[in-house]
């Protein structure tokens, strides 16, 4: 395959999914479970249709072209090609990422700047993979922040550019989120009835639940007590998003640094907060809000759900649970 074909090294990113590929049959549909987007994938349809290795087949490559051509972590995608480029040359991007991009540029303003695509240089400073024997000093973060800001990021019809050297896009706080609603459309629209599709539970679902159920069942994890839950949550259609430090962290000194960063500090959240979780109808808000509700803190984080028409969430903190007025409807009996 020529690089004019695969311009973001998409067969690399496919073969290694279909490699992590597992099939069931259960419940009356079928389950589809890989690896990709960093994290565990699981899918699983009821579909009257027959053509189910075609569907199996359609999602493994829209999610293999996806991460190809947005994860950061991957040197031939167009976000590298972005960041690798700050400061200089405008880099062309077709349609489908002018949409994206547009949905950043949307998600920033609706949250007043918490949710914001330019972190990296932060992300990097904070790096929660590496091993910390000191935290960064003031004047590092500083460095850091001034390259932080959506407003720096400089868009014309086809074409993109940071404007600073050192500047870096990451897509984090929404990609995986934007991937399960465009998978989920995909599966409906070809074939499924109905459907359940999970990336790291950040779920959505839509269409009715397996026979016998009356409702799709979620359960939340217990971040004190990481594989177990802490309560369930029953859904007809929407989504569900969980941002959380208990997972992707480091210690320094017995003082716990979470990966989700909060942009005004320039530092990891720091708030008490364990996990955030919302329900919304789409999981690319959810994941927006849990992110950004994780970051505000638990005050302003709950106040930002209660203010948002048509979602409810719960904040675990370290000594208590909140949640917003509407959550209890979505709890499993």
């Amino acid at each position: 395959m020529s690089a004019s074909s695969d311009p973001f090294g998409t067969a690399a990113i496919r073969k290694r999914i279909q490699e992590s590929v597992r099939e069931t049959v259960r419940d009356g549909g079928r389950e589809l479970s890989f690896r990709a987007l960093g994290t565990n994938c699981r899918i699983f349809w009821i579909s009257t249709a027959t053509a189910h290795h075609a569907l199996v087949a359609g999602v493994l490559d829209w999610v293999a072209r996806f991460e190809a051509k947005y994860s950061r972590f991957w040197p031939e995608s167009l976000v590298s090609q972005i960041n690798q480029a700050a400061g200089g040359d405008w880099i062309q991007m077709d349609p489908e990422a002018e949409r994206l991009f547009a949905l950043c540029h949307e998600l920033h303003f609706l949250t007043r700047g918490s949710f914001d695509p330019t972190a990296l240089p932060l992300l990097r400073l904070w790096d929660w993979k590496q091993q910390h024997s000191r935290l960064p000093q003031p004047e590092e973060v500083d460095a850091a922040r001034a390259l932080v800001g959506w407003q720096k990021v400089q868009r014309q019809p086809g074409r993109i550019r940071l404007a600073q050297s050192g500047m870096g896009l990451d897509l984090g706080g929404m990609g995986k989120e934007y991937a399960v609603d465009q998978v989920l459309q995909w599966i409906r629209q070809n074939g499924a009835t109905s459907a359940l599709v999970d990336f790291g539970a950040d779920v959505r679902v839509d269409g009715p639940p397996p026979a016998g159920r009356s409702f799709w069942h979620i359960g939340l994890e217990n971040p004190k007590r990481p594989g177990s839950a802490w309560t369930g949550l029953g859904l007809k259609s929407g989504a569900v998003a969980t941002s959380g430090d208990y997972h992707r962290r480091f210690e320094l000194n017995g003082v716990r640094y979470g990966h989700i960063v909060d942009v005004r500090q320039g530092r990891p959240a720091s708030h008490g907060i364990c996990a955030v979780s919302v329900v919304a109808p789409t999981c690319t808000q959810a994941g927006m809000l849990s992110t950004t509700a994780f970051a505000l803190g638990p005050v302003e984080g709950l106040r930002l759900i209660e203010l948002t028409s048509g979602v409810a969430g719960a904040i675990v903190t370290n000594s208590q649970i909140l949640v917003s007025r509407r959550f209890h409807e979505y709890v499993a009996s």
